[in-house]
Parts: C-alpha cells; structure tokens; sequence
C-alpha cells in the first residue's frame, strides 16, 4: 500500500461537518464507504480521536492498494511530539474502505533530513507501518482512538528516527503496563535480538566463508602434492623393478657361466664386487698383480710425502726409500707394460 500524492480535499475549521459533507457527498468525490451504518462508526471513531488527540486534521484523498486499485478514503494526519531532543513523528492514518472491519492504514512520513532507521521493529523505510495493534485488530475492540494512543507509547520507546536499540531493554513489569504495551515492547525486544542474531550470524557465515576458502586452498594444495608423491613412488617402483630385472640377469649369466664362484663366496659368507669374477689366464693374473703392486708403491710414496713434511723421517731416509721404491713401481710398470705387447724401449 502507499500513500497519494496529495488529498482530494482538506478539513474545515470545524471536522464533525467536513467529514458529514465527505460521507455524504456525491460523485465524483463520493466516498468508497457504502453502508449508513459504516458511515455512523467512521464518524463516531473520528469525531472520539479527534476530541482526544486536536492536533490531527481529516482530510479525503485517494490510496492506491497493492494490487493497482483506487479507493477514494477519509484519512487523518498530523504529529506526535515526544521531547525536544527528538523530531516530531508525522503520521498518516488511512480509513480501509472496509473499516471498521479491516484494521486502518498507517503510515509515517519521513524526508531525507529524517529517514527512518531500517532496524525499526513496526515501522519499514517506506514508512508503512505494522505495529501488533493493527496486526491483531478486531472489532468493536479496537477504535482509532485507542490506536493512536498505542503508537504514541510504541513511538515513545522506539522512535522510528532514531536508532536506539537500548532504550527497549529498560523492560517494566508487565503489572505495571497493559496488556497490549506489554506484547509491543516484547515484540520490540525479539525483533532487536533477531537483527543482532542476524548481524552475528552474518558475520559468522562470512568468516566461514574464508575458512571455506582457505581449506579448498589447502585441499587443492594437499592434493597436488599426493598426485606428485604418487608419481614419484611409481616411478621408483618403476627403477626397482629395473634393477631387480637386472640383478636377475647378471645373477643368470653367472649361473651359466660358473658356479663355482658364487658357491665358494656363498659358503665364505663375505661378497664383494671383485670377488665375484674369477681369472683363468696366467697373463691377466700378471697385469692384475702389476698393476695393484705400482698402485700400492703410489700409495706408499704419498705417504711419505706426507711424513717428509711432517718430520717424521729425514730428508736422507725419504731419499732412499724414494729411490728403492720407484725402481721397484718402474720395474711392475715395465711387466706390466710387457706382458700388453708394449716395448718399454721404444
């Protein structure tokens, strides 16, 4: 529902005779108010608010419903005053072309300078509002007078211009207050709970949002470095099963060859690399036992580099080991050398 833009017509000085001539009149400014008995309540009701509360004016106009249908209805507006720290409330109050049935219309009027806080319990930031007096309306105990009355002492704890959730929890006894004050200022409390548990929850849910984030992150993270791991792992699977096949073929190709070897280093209980091959010809004996005989005078001769140098023999002493040794390691050289087919000679 919404309110027009401007009313057919205003009150006079004197309301009981305006409306009396609004719900008499004719088209096209006849009211959408049918029933004589209706017409009676809509004036007693006014005329009973009106003694009440002066400051507010009739006044006829036409309201727009939702679903596009005009009615031509009688309204009431003017403001309710609070403190001087506060702004007054303007507030709108439509007659429903079924009253006293259907519960009034109310809306309360704001400009940019005073918006209406979105957190308000009754009142939305269109300025409809929905305060449980009108919700639980029911005739003939509800009247205009008696909710106008109940909006001043809803308004007068939870100003629709100011944001003041506070001010709600300084909740009297409900011995104290009446029965319908009492149910307004619960329904004000629950709403404000509600919006912090919705704001909490808000901010829960966006936290668990970058918590989300963080762990797919880490999952994809985690995942990756599984898929590599597996990778790797088939590939040494992959390098072992080389080797055992190729461990299998040289342990074939000595089975084939001779037993006798790897029987005799078996039973020894001591392999090594060398000790796995055996030398059948004199002459390759020859070279190997050249061969280790110069490598070890080599050996021997950095040795005693190293004691030169250290003092520990004399420089006449290193001479003549020198000497002896080398011609022993030339003499390995030269057999060595001999049994190649080299001439040492030449």
């Amino acid at each position: 529902m919404r309110i027009p833009s401007q009313a057919l017509s205003k009150a006079a000085p004197f309301p009981k005779e305006f409306i009396e001539s609004a719900l008499m009149a004719s088209s096209p400014y006849a009211l959408s108010y049918s029933d004589p008995k209706q017409k009676w309540v809509i004036l007693r009701h006014l005329l009973s608010m009106l003694q009440e509360y002066p400051g507010f004016w009739p006044s006829t106009g036409r309201f727009m419903h939702n679903d596009g249908t005009e009615v031509n209805l009688l309204c009431v507006s003017g403001y309710v005053h609070f403190s001087n720290f506060t702004p007054p409330i303007p507030l709108i109050i439509w007659l429903h072309e079924n009253y006293p049935h259907n519960a009034p219309l109310v809306f309360v009027s704001s400009d940019p300078m005073t918006p209406i806080h979105r957190h308000h319990p009754f009142v939305d930031t269109s300025g409809a509002t929905y305060a449980p007096y009108l919700l639980t309306w029911k005739y003939p105990s509800c009247n205009l007078s008696d909710l106008l009355h109940n909006l001043v002492q809803l308004f007068s704890h939870d100003h629709p211009f100011s944001y003041i959730p506070s001010v709600t929890t300084s909740f009297i006894h409900p011995s104290l207050v009446s029965r319908k004050e009492a149910l307004d200022r619960l329904v004000g409390m629950l709403y404000y709970d509600m919006v912090a548990l919705q704001d909490n929850t808000f901010e829960e849910t966006k936290e668990l949002s970058l918590l989300q984030e963080e762990l797919k992150r880490h999952d994809r993270f985690t995942t990756s470095m599984i898929s590599e791991m597996e990778q790797e792992r088939k590939k040494l699977k992959d390098r072992l099963n080389n080797l055992a096949e190729e461990t299998d073929r040289l342990v074939n190709w000595l089975r084939d060859n001779d037993r006798r070897p790897i029987m005799a280093l078996a039973a020894a209980g001591n392999v090594e690399n060398e000790d796995a091959f055996e030398i059948d010809d004199q002459k390759s004996r020859g070279k190997l036992e050249n061969l280790a005989a110069a490598l070890a005078i080599e050996d021997v001769l950095c040795e005693l580099d190293k004691a030169l140098e250290q003092k520990v023999v004399s420089f006449d002493s290193y001479i003549k080991q020198v000497r002896s040794l080398a011609r022993e390691q030339f003499f390995h050289r030269a057999s060595e050398m001999k049994l190649n087919g080299l001439d040492i000679f030449h």
